[in-house]
């Protein structure tokens, strides 16, 4: 049987911490900046988790 292989975009969105707990990025803030204000593009800078309820869909594009 062969390798099972892990999801592109998965792996490049997603960093597992050593507790095994998925950490991921914040959305909206790549483009159209300028109409945000600095708080929420602040805000958005920093990580997060991945939340429970997507934990299974994130684990099985990683194979975990």
């Amino acid at each position: 049987m062969p390798k099972v292989k892990t999801k592109s975009g998965a792996k490049k969105r997603f960093k597992l911490t050593g507790t095994g707990k998925v950490k991921r990025k914040h959305a909206f803030k790549s483009h159209i900046l300028t109409k945000k204000s600095t708080k929420r593009k602040r805000a958005l800078t920093h990580s997060g988790l991945v939340s429970s309820a997507d934990m299974n869909r994130v684990n099985q594009m990683l194979n975990i």
